[in-house]
């Protein structure tokens, strides 16, 4: 696919939420960033009803390209975008996602400078009021603040905001499709194993519309735990030895609630989190166990007629 210079293919996989996508196609739509010089792709991952009529709505407002393919998670749907990108730069974000109009700017700013790097942007929780959301944007900000101490040798960003060189991209193989959960952790520890280096720039924004109850909250963090222990376990192929819980980021996950609420929803928030890692755990214990039973299966020798 030839490139265009400085182009950013905007990638947006998404799966059965088409009202949340509207809104962020909306929002790219608000972009301060000349027209011909990004495109989207948005990537059905398998959803109940087609989202043509959809995407036919911003036809004329954005350049933009629907792919379709079988349910198969968020990481093959991206590599799908990535396969027809015509954009020198990948920016990846997500369905329920709303970047800034001056997003791309950001990007393109630190771009000039460090053109071969990762870059992530900060993002911001745009559901205040629910507890799931604040609870989840929390870790998240924990992570960040634990992983990117320094801006220019970062480590971890999520997925729903990180832009890359295309070239980089595609040598490294894309995101790893066999990952539902914790494919940007292990894009983001392959990309470093590789060479190349991550910046931090807080200033490129997008609002997360996590909108979570009780039962998807513990539902997306017991699959984070499943993700977790794949994630580690492949690390130990790169050498980085056996997983060891990080006491350091845990510390700083129970404390930071006392830092930025008040009242009752310091408790409600507390409470939250120590949920959040119950199902963490008992997601990768589960994962464990699949994997032991999987060994053991493939281990049984036939019986002798």
């Amino acid at each position: 696919m030839e490139q265009k210079k400085n182009l950013f293919s905007i990638i947006v996989p998404t799966y059965n939420r088409p009202k949340q996508l509207v809104i962020c196609l909306q929002s790219l739509t608000r972009l301060d960033y000349p027209r011909d010089q990004f495109e989207v792709i948005v990537i059905d991952d398998g959803s109940d009803t087609s989202l043509q009529p959809v995407v036919d709505c911003f036809s004329n407002h954005l350049d933009l390209t629907l792919l379709n393919q079988i349910h198969a998670g968020p990481a093959a749907a991206r590599n799908m975008g990535a396969e027809r990108a015509k954009g020198v730069f990948l920016a990846f974000t997500d369905d329920d996602c709303i970047p800034a109009p001056d997003w791309l700017q950001k990007l393109a700013k630190h771009f000039t400078e460090v053109p071969e790097h990762a870059i992530g942007g900060r993002v911001l929780n745009a559901l205040s009021k629910n507890p799931y959301a604040t609870t989840s944007q929390i870790i998240v900000d924990v992570a960040y603040v634990h992983y990117n101490v320094n801006p220019n040798l970062a480590r971890f960003f999520a997925s729903n905001n990180l832009a890359v060189p295309a070239g980089p991209f595609h040598a490294i193989g894309g995101f790893d499709p066999t990952f539902r959960t914790a494919e940007d952790r292990e894009f983001c520890d392959r990309w470093q194993h590789h060479g190349f280096q991550m910046t931090y720039v807080p200033e490129a924004l997008i609002y997360h519309s996590n909108a979570l109850n009780f039962r998807s909250f513990w539902r997306q963090h017991f699959n984070y735990g499943r993700g977790a222990y794949r994630y580690h376990q492949k690390r130990t192929q790169y050498g980085a030895g056996r997983f060891r819980p990080d006491l350091k980021f845990y510390r700083r996950l129970f404390f930071i609630p006392f830092m930025q609420e008040r009242g009752i929803r310091v408790l409600r928030v507390t409470i939250l989190l120590m949920i959040s890692q119950i199902a963490n755990a008992l997601g990768l214990f589960r994962e464990w166990l699949g994997q032991i039973k999987k060994k053991q299966g493939g281990n049984i020798s036939p019986k002798r007629v």
